[in-house]
């Protein structure tokens, strides 16, 4: 056994255990949640999406040689442009999996009884069917000569 004064601090001894048996969700609930958020984005995002990806598309010109401050500025400007470009994408897509995965794993857990059974793996593995695509190549700025940044 170790001695008292070896022990560490009472209110610290028991860290990292817990007296609930599991964390539980409320499958249904997280269903509806996703329902009402896939038709946000259906009614309100979507019919706004393609005029926001295709402002965000028109290239800017090439900034003059000699202004490297330019072109760091525009090089910056870029990446975060295709960023917001993918985050807006992929919010979309990203809601409609969610929704799709909370509906799986309702229909699969819908009894009574069978709620009590949905495993952690079994949420993971719904929500791994509806991944989100991979990022794609930016496109950066450039100048016709030497000291590009």
């Amino acid at each position: 056994m170790i001695p008292e004064e070896d022990r560490g601090p009472a209110w610290l001894r028991d860290y990292g255990t817990t007296d609930f048996g599991s964390i539980e969700a409320d499958i249904q609930a997280m269903e509806q949640f996703a329902a009402k958020l896939a038709a946000n984005v259906t009614d309100s995002y979507a019919p706004h999406m393609a005029n926001v990806s295709e402002s965000m598309g028109v290239p800017l010109p090439d900034p003059p040689a000699g202004f490297v401050e330019l072109t760091s500025f525009l090089t910056a400007h870029n990446q975060a442009q295709d960023v917001t470009h993918q985050n807006v994408y992929n919010y979309a897509n990203g809601t409609q999996g969610f929704a799709s995965a909370a509906a799986d794993i309702s229909k699969q857990y819908r009894g009574s009884d069978a709620f009590s059974h949905a495993q952690v793996a079994d949420v993971n593995k719904a929500f791994d069917k509806v991944g989100i695509p991979e990022a794609t190549t930016a496109t950066y700025p450039t100048t016709s000569s030497e000291g590009d940044v």
